[in-house]
């Protein structure tokens, strides 16, 4: 059930600020679903301490080194 993928839903709702319910993804370009990708892993978010989904990602890369 959604309410039990709190996360993941959150992230769906993101991608459709871009992209639409009922749009087809491949009518869009590479170009702008990276940008899109960027934005949305650039924001901050509560499951990460208020870091961004990429900040938390190089922190913990760093961390492994």
């Amino acid at each position: 059930a959604p309410w039990q993928r709190g996360t993941n839903e959150n992230t769906n709702g993101l991608i459709r600020e871009y992209v639409p319910k009922g749009t087809a993804i491949e009518d869009y370009s590479d170009e702008y679903i990276e940008q899109m990708v960027e934005q949305i892993n650039s924001q901050p978010r509560k499951l990460f301490g208020w870091r961004s989904a990429k900040e938390y990602y190089l922190s913990q890369v760093f961390r492994l080194n």
